[in-house]
């Protein structure tokens, strides 16, 4: 440390001077890289509890459709017994009550399908008017949306029935399809996708042109708008596919039931015993059978689904 005069003569005291660069420190050098990650064996331990958490039910209901009713109570739950009974088990699911499983199913499919594509156009179109649009009460409109992710579907459903009862609505497929339109959580999914999806320029571009505001959403945003609007619709045909809440207090004809309800009333009938028993394998085989529908989708849409969300989880 040195002191600086000033031009009169004066010391400067306290006025540090000293510029010695100290000596660099070596940098230690990183054990981990892009190429070269990094290794925690806590981490790892973790990953493996939770992917076995998840697979073993999966793994359970694959093993116990392949036994009859009596290997399903005297043999180890997570291993196949001697005897293979998945075929039986399935001949005996769709053969069950004159086949009604297969009504359930199509009522399943019917009831996704229909409430997933509808749910994802609307949340898309929502979405891209939110980001795209400037009109009074839009923000309000969509914290108001916003607020209603976080009240669960249960605690709407017997609003909702006394409601459909008043209009006549109810034992009826739009009682399970006009609710599951509404999905709050895709609008706002689709309009954080749509801030940075659909670029400005291009609908500027297409107005001077002299399109439409309905013909730039159908001919220019649409299309830019695939893969999230493909990420709302699983999300959409999984908690369809899943409800059984609403189906329940909704529907009292077992023609209209779907198969979470139906798959219900069978356990049930096991329960009670009756000579019903035997339906226990028909029911972990028809639960087994109802999941290879969301497999399928989830595979054959996976690459949309995976870019939709990404994009979700990085932007806000």
């Amino acid at each position: 440390m040195t002191t600086r005069t000033a031009a009169d003569g004066t010391a400067l005291a306290g006025v540090r001077t000293d510029t010695t660069v100290p000596p660099e420190r070596p940098r230690s050098r990183r054990r981990y890289s892009a190429d070269k990650p990094q290794r925690s064996t806590a981490l790892t331990v973790m990953m493996v509890a939770v992917l076995l958490y998840f697979l073993i039910p999966l793994w359970w209901l694959l093993v116990a459709s392949t036994k009859s009713n009596a290997d399903l109570f005297s043999t180890f739950g997570l291993w196949f017994s001697g005897t293979n009974s998945l075929w039986v088990n399935i001949q005996a699911v769709f053969t069950a009550d004159d086949g009604v499983y297969l009504l359930w199913l199509r009522n399943s499919l019917f009831y996704a399908v229909v409430s997933a594509v509808g749910a994802a156009f609307l949340a898309t179109m929502a979405g891209y008017a939110f980001a795209k649009y400037r009109f009074p009460g839009g923000n309000a409109i969509f914290s108001a949306i916003l607020g209603a992710v976080m009240i669960p579907m249960t605690a709407l459903t017997i609003p909702t029935y006394l409601l459909f009862a008043n209009a006549g609505l109810t034992n009826t497929p739009w009682a399970i399809i006009l609710p599951s339109l509404v999905s709050p959580f895709g609008v706002y999914l689709m309009r954080v996708y749509a801030a940075d999806a659909v670029d400005e320029t291009l609908l500027e571009a297409a107005r001077v042109d002299g399109a439409g505001e309905l013909r730039i959403f159908f001919g220019v945003a649409f299309r830019l708008l695939v893969p999230g609007m493909v990420t709302v619709l699983l999300f959409a045909l999984v908690a369809t596919w899943n409800n059984y809440f609403l189906p329940l207090i909704m529907l009292n004809s077992p023609h209209l039931y779907p198969l979470t309800v139906g798959l219900a009333q069978w356990q049930g009938a096991a329960a009670a015993g009756g000579g019903s028993k035997a339906l226990f394998s028909s029911i972990v085989t028809g639960s087994f059978l109802s999941i290879i529908p969301l497999v399928i989708a989830f595979l054959f849409l996976q690459r949309y689904w995976q870019s939709g969300l990404a994009s979700g989880a990085v932007k806000g």
